[in-house]
């Protein structure tokens, strides 16, 4: 029983101890702290989007080359349907950058 006790008081001493460790610290310490999470955030938000824009600019071309494979005639039109396409991804790409440096 006094083996419990002493265990339990020790850990309740080492709890107390541990509070003031956990408290916040300056504003400023936390004003630059935030602002490094924000940084971190926004590129790994531009990340994902630039992830997703290659992926979807490489399944384009694949489809392009495919069908001008399949139907020589319509290679033309499916090449200017193409790059309307690849400019419409890379502008949502180019506008999460954008938003990238004005919430950073």
């Amino acid at each position: 029983m006094k083996k419990i006790t002493l265990l339990l008081m020790t850990v309740l001493a080492v709890l107390i101890a541990a509070v003031p460790a956990l408290a916040q610290g300056d504003a400023a310490a936390a004003a630059a702290s935030a602002v490094g999470t924000k940084a971190i955030a926004a590129g790994i938000g531009f990340a994902i989007a630039v992830f997703g824009g290659a992926l979807g600019q490489s399944r384009i071309g694949a489809a392009a080359c495919e069908g001008a494979a399949r139907n020589p005639g319509a290679a033309a039109k499916i090449q200017t349907m193409m790059i309307l396409g690849l400019a419409l991804i890379e502008s949502l790409v180019l506008f999460a950058l954008v938003i990238v440096f004005i919430k950073t």
